[in-house]
């Protein structure tokens, strides 16, 4: 499995990063994984920042096979729309309020 890249787009990148972080050690840490995500050096334009997330493909494999009823649920008809909603509601759940999250290569 090739590691997911994500954009992530906040109005509020150190608090929403934060947030992200600490909500994907925490699943790392209950698969017994961690390091196994990254971000990239963000950018701004109009009041947004822009970054990417790399989820490597063991954290990926170990989500999806966690917390597969959860993505079931998530909105979408491909596996990557609806992990890429699940995580956005994941994000969100965790305290991220203006954020959005667009897959951009598997």
């Amino acid at each position: 499995m090739i590691q997911a890249i994500f954009e992530i787009s906040t109005t509020n990148y150190l608090e929403d990063k934060r947030l992200i972080n600490n909500a994907l050690s925490g699943i790392a840490g209950k698969c017994g994984l961690q390091n196994e995500f990254e971000f990239s050096e963000p950018t701004s334009k109009f009041g947004w920042t822009f970054f990417k997330l790399w989820i490597k493909p063991n954290l990926h494999q170990q989500i999806e096979q966690r917390l597969a009823d959860m993505i079931k649920k998530s909105k979408g008809s491909k596996a990557d729309e609806k992990f890429t909603n699940f995580l956005s509601d994941l994000f969100q759940a965790s305290g991220c309020s203006k954020i959005k999250v667009k897959l951009i290569e598997v």
